[in-house]
């Protein structure tokens, strides 16, 4: 349970320091994957995000008319489409970092460097015992 406060109350957080940039929290984190993982198709993207296929379609085409996303067809799969960021995503992008490293140095102010490497391999440890994804997408969601 406290660990799904503490996470609701990151969200909520972040959520309230991102909104002068005027993007919500599905968008930030749409773009925030496929920066990570670039060539996704909108499939791996709905289940990194935890989303069904319709609406992580609905948001890439939402993304795709702000020129933030674009589609480009999959080499071997004609119904497939790999989703990318564009130029037009990385001011946002490197806002969002900044953001985001100056709210983990607030939120993580009284933790050691070794309590840190610990916190993130217990992560690391949950998510492998819960099913989570390949490690290199819990170590990209975490950087």
């Amino acid at each position: 349970m406290r660990l799904a406060v503490v996470s609701r109350l990151l969200g909520q957080d972040f959520d309230r320091l991102v909104a002068d940039i005027g993007i919500t929290r599905s968008q930030w984190t749409m773009v925030a994957v496929v920066s990570r993982c670039e060539g996704a198709t909108q499939r791996e993207i709905a289940k990194m995000l935890d989303m069904s296929e319709a609406s992580a379609g609905r948001l890439v085409d939402r993304l795709c008319d702000d020129g933030l996303l674009e589609r480009r067809p999959h080499a071997t799969d004609r119904r497939a489409h790999l989703v990318f960021t564009t130029a037009k995503a990385e001011p946002l992008l490197q806002q969002l970092a900044d953001i985001a490293q100056a709210n983990e140095g607030r939120v993580f102010r009284n933790f050691s460097a070794e309590d840190l490497e610990t916190f993130h391999a217990l992560l690391d440890k949950l998510y492998g015992n819960l099913g989570g994804l390949q490690s290199h997408v819990v170590h990209a969601a975490r950087d």
